[in-house]
């Protein structure tokens, strides 16, 4: 099976609603050739519904589908060229393997011998080639996952959908997988949308990330960008952990300060925008535990969670609570809960952002 250049997505002011449920909200996003592509965000987000409508099983109300330059919005889907691999892999069980990835082929019309070598280089693809006779009652859930790729990549689509493939593996089995994704969507050189509501999922395969909530687009970029720089509070809050502090920016002369409660404040970089209502976000490992009494802010700690590699503290500073992730080694001295702190924060990794 020889690899795919790729081809580019164009979606443009995609609207979809069921009823008086406005689902996809002007939607709008490139994806490029080849790209690994993920479709980020919350159950009820949009994401599978927009899946589906590139798949050509759901029909927008307005806007139009690109596909390599062609408008494919009214096409049925056996004419898009686009796989789908469902959440339930949707394995015929009274069928082989072979015969589950044959199915496809067949209904292309394709002769027996073409259809038995395609089958034999998808099967060798996933590393199932010694598998083709077993049912998939026989077959770990890993196993029927390579099996419903195996018989997406058989036709050799323009584009590969994956609609949560790996939330029925546990969790072992989902981080072996994920990589064996990877490493054949970069041997093909599909163009691949991914769906998932997990984070972790998105940000350890994909190039980029659209990350969807209430039907509508709320950032895209690299899994680096949107850990970094997020355009809004929900996308600071659902990539990684982040401290949202409420508050409001106060000055005295030239200096500026986010005051959080009376008394209570930290400075901010000069020059940095202020939006109305803001809030002040920064990750927990941009802070730091320091003696009770030096620079930073006097709080005590109310939480401990060991996370192996790091030990996150919860520290309460004049009502609100502050995250802090310190690293861990065997040497390290771990701070009791109810012992008084200073939180030192790295000002200039914190963001101001509006509501």
């Amino acid at each position: 099976m020889s690899a795919s250049h790729g081809v580019g997505i164009e979606i443009r002011n995609v609207n979809l609603s069921y009823g008086a449920n406005h689902i996809l909200k002007d939607v709008s996003l490139s994806i490029l050739p080849g790209e690994f592509f993920a479709f980020l965000g919350p159950s009820g987000c949009g994401k599978t519904t927009l899946l589906r409508l590139i798949a050509g099983f759901n029909q927008a109300d307005s806007g139009d589908v690109l596909l390599d330059g062609q408008d494919i919005s009214r096409l049925p889907p056996w004419r898009r060229d686009v796989g789908m691999v469902f959440q339930s892999y949707a394995l015929w069980p009274h069928m082989t393997v072979a015969r589950n990835v044959a199915f496809g082929l067949e209904e292309r019309r394709l002769g027996r011998t073409e259809i038995t070598e395609k089958v034999s280089a998808a099967l060798a693809l996933v590393g199932l080639s010694a598998f083709a006779d077993r049912y998939p009652s026989q077959l770990s859930g890993g196993q029927q996952q390579r099996v419903a790729l195996a018989r997406t990549i058989a036709v050799e689509p323009k584009v590969l959908l994956l609609d949560e493939p790996l939330s029925n593996l546990d969790a072992k089995m989902r981080v072996q997988v994920r990589r064996e994704l990877r490493d054949l969507q970069q041997r093909l050189g599909l163009t691949t949308i991914f769906v998932t509501h997990d984070q972790e999922e998105a940000n350890s395969i994909c190039d980029r990330i659209a990350v969807l909530n209430d039907g509508a687009v709320q950032q895209v970029g690299t899994p680096m960008d949107l850990y970094q720089h997020p355009a809004n509070l929900f996308v600071a809050g659902f990539i990684g952990t982040a401290n949202i502090l409420a508050g409001h920016v106060v000055a005295t002369g030239t200096e500026r300060a986010f005051q959080i409660k009376d008394g209570v404040s930290l400075p901010l970089p000069a020059g940095s925008a202020a939006p109305k209502d803001a809030r002040i976000v920064f990750r927990p490992q941009h802070a730091t535990l320091e003696p009770i009494g030096t620079q930073g802010l006097a709080g005590t700690i109310v939480h401990r969670e060991f996370l192996g590699a790091t030990v996150r503290y919860g520290v309460d500073i004049a009502g609100s609570e502050i995250l802090v992730e310190a690293a861990f080694s065997s040497t390290s001295s771990l701070r009791e809960v109810g012992s008084p702190v200073s939180v030192a924060i790295d000002i200039d990794r914190a963001q101001l952002l509006g509501t």
